[in-house]
């Protein structure tokens, strides 16, 4: 099953005695595409620290009530590795929290429950296209030390260059080969594989009104300082896609016929 990253967006997180707070953004590997945390923001509890949970614990997800299930405690949240508010997060700070939750940094569970799909030695398999060279952009630090890493302060080398934000990437304009075709409005996540699946790409600006998906396939590089996705598709394909509706859930019918026209590998129908 696919799903919106904009339908869990302040979604709360139900620990199992008390709420952990809201989801604020989704953390994903650029080199897997992989998602690795939910990043959550915890109000007035925890404002010291940034809390990140890893998709594995989910128990259960109702986005039409909106709020997430999880298989962990206050306590054990509470008394996780510290992960500090305006320090990047580190490799090391992360295999911290694999290593207190007894997870695996390249864990294979699925996100919200369910059996692993994997493909090939990443999340996809060989092919995949990279979203960025780990110098092309700082790595995810939070809002306020990003903006001091691209003004050269203290700890913009220290974070794991290949950990982004779903958040950032939201708004980036996307360019064929021979011009530009809309923006970055979603991100389709399988929930199956914690992967992500597609672009959501909004082209009302550029071709009246319609959304196509776009795959992590035809990436072939993203500009994090100017804010754009690049993609080796022409406008003329893109105009020609299979145009999906927002409201419509995604068949597999509808897949395959996105990634014959795109001439796309699958993902294992």
């Amino acid at each position: 099953m696919l799903d919106a990253v904009s339908s869990f967006k302040g979604n709360e997180i139900q620990a199992k005695d008390g709420s952990l707070g809201t989801v604020s953004d989704f953390l994903f590997d650029d080199s897997t595409w992989k998602v690795r945390w939910i990043a959550l923001d915890t109000g007035r509890w925890l404002t010291e620290r940034k809390v990140l949970i890893n998709p594995s614990v989910v128990i259960s997800a109702e986005i039409g009530a909106r709020y997430l299930n999880v298989a962990l405690t206050k306590a054990q949240v509470e008394d996780s590795p510290d992960i500090l508010q305006d320090r990047p997060i580190s490799r090391q700070m992360q295999n911290n929290l694999y290593g207190y939750y007894g997870g695996d940094p390249f864990w294979g569970g699925a996100m919200f429950g369910g059996g692993s799909r994997m493909y090939g030695g990443s999340i996809y398999g060989g092919g995949m296209g990279a979203f960025a060279a780990p110098a092309e952009a700082p790595a995810y630090l939070g809002a306020s030390a990003v903006r001091e890493a691209e003004r050269g302060g203290a700890g913009s080398d220290d974070g794991d260059p290949h950990l982004r934000s779903v958040a950032e990437v939201t708004g980036y304009h996307v360019h064929a080969t021979d011009g530009d075709v809309g923006h970055v409005q979603d991100v389709l996540i399988d929930n199956g594989s914690s992967g992500i699946r597609y672009l959501v790409v909004d082209t009302s600006n550029w071709w009246f009104g319609q959304h196509v998906l776009i795959s992590p396939y035809a990436v072939k590089r993203v500009d994090w300082h100017d804010r754009y996705v690049r993609v080796d598709i022409g406008t003329e394909q893109v105009k020609s896609c299979p145009p999906w509706n927002p409201a419509d859930a995604i068949k597999t019918e509808y897949e395959q016929r996105l990634h014959k026209y795109d001439d796309w590998p699958g993902y294992g129908w």
